[in-house]
């Protein structure tokens, strides 16, 4: 009988390890993701981008100031405000507060996340590509 009660606590701490590991913490939205440009100069202005969601097309506003993110607004988007949008309200904020799309997606809203980041990218290369070249 001890040896079984040892199994189920180690069984169990076990599980506790790998949800931690597993869990968010405050910061860990940030992650590496291969072929993401980096914004590091913008066009101060206010530009749009777009993207396929879930449901369809999601459009983004951005405002740019002194060379940052200052805003972002979502424009459009048909998917569930519960889950798609809140999904979408959340990694407005995280890019926000890094001023990067070099974030991870919302679970169980992978698709609505993602239409997101590529309109935000969108955006951004739109200011890249209002810097004017060098030697003009």
């Amino acid at each position: 009988m001890k040896f079984f009660i040892l199994c189920i606590a180690a069984l169990g701490m076990y599980a506790l390890s790998i949800y931690a590991s597993c869990s968010s913490f405050p910061g860990s939205a940030l992650r590496t993701r291969p072929g993401v440009p980096a914004y590091h100069q913008m066009h101060d202005g206010v530009y749009e981008g777009e993207a396929e969601g879930w449901r369809g097309t999601v459009r983004v506003k951005i405002r740019v100031e002194d060379g940052e993110i200052a805003e972002i607004a979502i424009l459009d988007h048909q998917d569930d405000p519960y889950v798609g949008g809140a999904a979408m309200e959340e990694l407005l904020d995280l890019a926000l507060e890094y001023g990067s799309t070099d974030l991870d997606a919302v679970s169980g809203a992978t698709e609505s996340s993602a239409a997101f980041l590529e309109a935000l990218e969108a955006a951004l290369e739109e200011s890249a590509a209002a810097l004017p070249k060098t030697g003009e």
